[in-house]
């Protein structure tokens, strides 16, 4: 989704310089290379190549009209395992920002050490990644409650309360909360969960580092890239309303899906997460893995067993008919949504979530 810079009000120009501190302050935080000036094309636009949609969603949003915005994986493929081409790893030295996630795509990975021209931008280090999978216990978190607070486009977090995670970790937006746990079978047993795009917040803290990039390599369009932070920072936060108040009167907290993308989903609305592939969508289940996902399903009195586009949903489709439930889409949104963009497709997500769950 492009959207175009907004003006920078007289009482937003105020707080400009104390934002864009706060925005260098990211940046310092930030796995970069060469972070500094970069020099533009000629097209007078940063070319940025970056690693997969919900990426390509924030860059846009915040550079607006200054950017020139190349996706790496294209956009009807699973990014996972996508490999690039000897031509596809030259074009990517071209570029005058690389924004990826380490460690989701190996074979960008590698690309990325090659190139020695861009800057390059890994937001693994700015959203407080952890593991999902490889838990065994299905915990029932309904009575518990689940309060927080939205985070603003430099970074202050507005939460009413603080109250203990379980695990003691703090989460992407500066405060504690109990979480979902997450049920991966035995697949990626010590794997960290590299989808953070499903929690609106710590997209929240993934759109400060762009935005802190982008400053960095073109300062002259610096109110502009704080204008783009602060209406994608209030997309995000609305987004994270919906879902708290859409999701916290349930029937149901357990999800079951075809591979583990919505730990951190589960984890800031109070769900259970129980996959049957694990955070690789590819990764094969065992006959003993599809026992234990039956298992929770007759448990939990799971209604949904949610498969995704793209992705193949025959071992999804056996479950539930073997456990007489039926299936739905939720999205992983690890490609561009095949109608809408980031917002419409989370929203998407929630309906199917309040239906399956059976929320009021």
């Amino acid at each position: 989704m492009r959207m175009s810079p907004m003006n920078v009000t007289s009482s937003r120009r105020a707080s400009l310089t104390r934002s864009l501190t706060a925005l260098g302050a990211v940046c310092l935080a930030l796995s970069l290379t060469a972070c500094g000036t970069t020099a533009t094309k000629g097209s007078g636009r940063l070319d940025v190549s970056v690693s997969f949609y919900p990426i390509q969603y924030l860059v846009e949003g915040i550079g607006g009209e200054h950017v020139q915005v190349t996706s790496v994986t294209p956009g009807d493929v699973e990014p996972h395992d996508y490999e690039l081409s000897p031509k596809e790893v030259s074009d990517l030295g071209k570029a005058d920002l690389i924004t990826y996630v380490k460690g989701f795509q190996g074979s960008l990975d590698e690309a990325v050490e090659k190139v020695s021209g861009p800057t390059v931008v890994d937001l693994s280090g700015s959203v407080n990644l952890v593991s999902h999978a490889g838990g065994h216990n299905t915990h029932d978190h309904a009575e518990h409650e689940h309060e927080h607070g939205h985070t603003d486009a430099a970074g202050h977090d507005h939460a009413d309360h603080e109250h203990e995670h379980e695990h003691g970790h703090n989460d992407a937006a500066g405060h504690e909360h109990e979480h979902g746990h997450t049920d991966a079978a035995d697949h990626d047993h010590a794997a960290t969960d590299p989808h953070f795009w499903l929690d609106p917040q710590r997209m929240v803290l993934a759109a400060q580092a762009v935005a802190a990039a982008l400053t960095q390599a073109d300062p002259e369009h610096a109110a502009d890239y704080q204008a783009g932070l602060a209406a994608v920072t209030e997309q995000l936060n609305h987004l994270d309303a919906s879902y708290s108040t859409g999701l916290q009167t349930c029937e149901r907290r357990t999800i079951v899906t075809n591979h583990a993308a919505f730990g951190y989903l589960a984890e800031r609305y109070n769900l259970s997460q129980t996959s049957i592939s694990g955070v690789d969508p590819e990764s094969e289940p065992s006959p003993a893995d599809l026992a234990k996902v039956k298992k929770v399903v007759q448990e939990t009195g799971t209604t949904t067993i949610f498969t995704e586009e793209r992705v193949s949903e025959k071992t999804a489709q056996v479950v539930a008919q073997e456990t007489g439930v039926t299936t739905a889409v939720l999205s992983p949104m690890e490609v561009r949504p095949q109608a809408g963009d980031y917002p419409a497709a989370m929203e998407a997500n929630l309906s199917a979530l309040k239906t399956a769950l059976a929320c009021q």
